[in-house]
């Protein structure tokens, strides 16, 4: 398959999410915030990733727009952690940065 930057940046950030998520749940006992950006987050990357195999443009246009849609979720999430001050650290500080790329 021809390489594409969304996709991956996506894949990316889903394994930097998966890693704020153990943090967040191994070591500051967190699971619902978590999980709530563990799921939206990953429902990014599926969604980029259906798009390429839609039926129509329509389809294609419609599941990046969903994508679009949970990626302001999980910056809403991620602004929820960072003013209850669970992440302490520059690794959780970066997802910031990081989720803003897909915006």
């Amino acid at each position: 398959m021809k390489e594409n930057i969304l996709i991956d940046k996506s894949i990316d950030f889903g394994a930097q999410i998966v890693k704020l998520y153990r943090y967040l749940v191994n070591t500051k006992r967190e699971t619902v915030l978590s999980k709530q950006i563990l799921r939206s987050r990953t429902s990014i990357g599926a969604n980029i990733n259906e798009a390429q195999y839609g039926n129509s443009k329509a389809d294609f246009i419609a599941k990046l727009h969903i994508a679009l849609k949970e990626t302001a979720e999980t910056e809403y999430w991620l602004h929820i952690l960072e003013k209850s001050d669970y992440p302490r650290s520059r690794f959780a500080n970066s997802l910031g940065c990081l989720c803003a790329a897909f915006v």
